[in-house]
């Protein structure tokens, strides 16, 4: 079901790759919305999407943060989105036992940033012969992601993805080096830019991540206009009042606005690349 960014970039009509969903499953009401609107706006516009939602957050600041509603129940949500809209989904894991039970949900299975290293969760989740999406470390440079990604490779799985998240910059901020993009494409692999993720501001005196969610738009257009195959957005009908991540989600209600403007930026990029 994963669309296969590589051949559609020789159609002469690739779009990006989107994946895009709230950052943790709060609810199957409300997983259900965001994707039948998400589902909507990208059969529109005419972008591959992909569902994303995590059915556990594990790394939380604090011990009494919104970690989840209960993996299987999760889980289950995740599976029936997947099927009542026809649409991969995505989400991420922790560790190399979650991998086999994950996939007997979801099409593509996340490695969290600060996990890119970690050789058993690489080569478990190549081995469900689910396709992987990397997300780079913080703390990592573009170049040595090719360690990772040829991990998942040598564990006999071919189908991998690296996501861009940003890079470490002070102790509460991150940055954007697009100079990554193309160098993480040398891989010969889609490259995603998670456009909501670079703009968090960690590790606040509150204990709760803050966000420059007011940046989504100039990321993201910078993002498309370098050449990132595809884009990754955390998005919530309320934002204010998700359970996690809010301060840099886009409201679910600008993202048509938002995507369109993006299709034209990709227009331009394919009248060069073809």
């Amino acid at each position: 079901m994963l669309p296969q960014i590589n051949k559609l970039k020789h159609t002469g009509s690739y779009n990006f790759l989107l994946l895009a969903g709230p950052c943790a499953i709060e609810g199957e009401a409300i997983a259900m919305q965001i994707a039948e609107t998400i589902k909507n706006i990208s059969d529109k516009l005419k972008i591959p999407f992909v569902f994303k939602g995590s059915y556990r957050k594990a790394n939380r600041s604090r011990l009494d943060s919104f970690t989840g509603i209960g993996d299987q129940k999760a889980l289950e949500i995740l599976g029936k989105v997947g099927k009542e809209f026809n649409i991969p989904v995505v989400t991420d894991i922790h560790s190399a036992e979650e991998a086999s039970i994950a996939a007997g949900y979801v099409d593509v299975l996340q490695i969290p940033a600060f996990l890119c290293r970690q050789t058993d969760i690489l080569v478990a989740a190549a081995k469900t012969g689910k396709a992987v999406n990397i997300k780079k470390g913080q703390f990592l440079s573009a170049e040595a992601m090719q360690f990772a990604v040829g991990k998942v490779r040598d564990a006999g799985n071919n189908n991998a993805m690296i996501t861009e998240r940003g890079t470490t910059f002070g102790y509460q901020d991150l940055i954007v080096d697009y100079r990554a993009i193309p160098i993480l494409q040398e891989n010969n692999c889609p490259v995603i830019l998670d456009i909501t993720h670079s703009l968090q501001q960690p590790n606040q005196s509150s204990g709760v991540t803050g966000g420059k969610s007011e940046l989504i738009e100039t990321i993201a257009k910078a993002g498309i206009a370098v050449g990132a195959d595809g884009i990754f957005i955390e998005t919530h009908p309320d934002p204010a009042n998700a359970k996690s991540d809010g301060a840099n989600m886009l409201p679910l209600g600008k993202l048509e606005g938002l995507l369109g403007k993006l299709v034209k930026i990709q227009e331009v990029v394919n009248s060069f690349r073809f």
